[in-house]
């Protein structure tokens, strides 16, 4: 189970660092992206309703890719992002944080409704389809997949950073997991504009 941690983590590592040195080129004046990240989607929500990616225009945003069967990326990232929504206050009252399940099997709206609850309520759980899920990996380049375990059960493989968003609706950067929390609360200061 060690070893299966480490290559998660190790893959979320790679991911990571992928998604950062496209970011960068990006912003060293590219004037289109090299590669394109997000896209359309309309997902169940853990608050009753469906959200809609076209309606998140105007305010800053971040998605974070995960399963509630996580036993430590997305419990720790989750909190992490919690702790600071908390330390910004009133200046983050509108910035909202989405943790989208790449495990529909047996995440429902229900089971993310309960599993969210346990941070900052401004988070809100989406649940795709079974049917949209690959599309919406591939849109924002997460990679998922289903790891057998000892047990007859699974777990899975996935990307491990929380995606950033600006008011436009454009990718704007990633929080690695792990990254040190002055550099996170960097990147969230100049996307919200402190």
């Amino acid at each position: 189970m060690r070893r299966l941690q480490f290559a998660v983590l190790g893959v979320a590592a790679l991911a990571a660092a992928l998604l950062g040195y496209l970011f960068y080129i990006q912003s060293q004046g590219s004037s289109s992206p090299l590669v394109q990240i997000g896209g359309d989607f309309t997902l169940a929500s853990s608050k009753g309703g469906a959200v809609q990616s076209r309606s998140l225009t105007g305010k800053p945003y971040a998605l974070f890719f995960g399963f509630t069967h996580c036993p430590e990326v997305c419990p720790t990232t989750l909190y992490e992002m919690s702790g600071a929504l908390t330390a910004f206050g009133g200046a983050a009252k509108d910035f909202r944080v989405f943790f989208i399940t790449v495990d529909p099997e047996r995440d429902t709206v229900e089971k993310m409704r309960d599993y969210i609850a346990n941070f900052d309520p401004r988070m809100e759980a989406l649940v795709p389809t079974i049917e949209q899920l690959p599309k919406l990996a591939s849109d924002f380049r997460v990679h998922y997949a289903k790891v057998p375990t000892s047990d007859g059960s699974y777990t899975m493989d996935h990307t491990a950073s929380v995606y950033l968003f600006d008011a436009e609706g454009r990718f704007a950067g990633t929080i690695a997991f792990g990254e040190a929390p002055e550099l996170r609360e960097g990147k969230l200061r100049k996307l919200l504009g402190l």
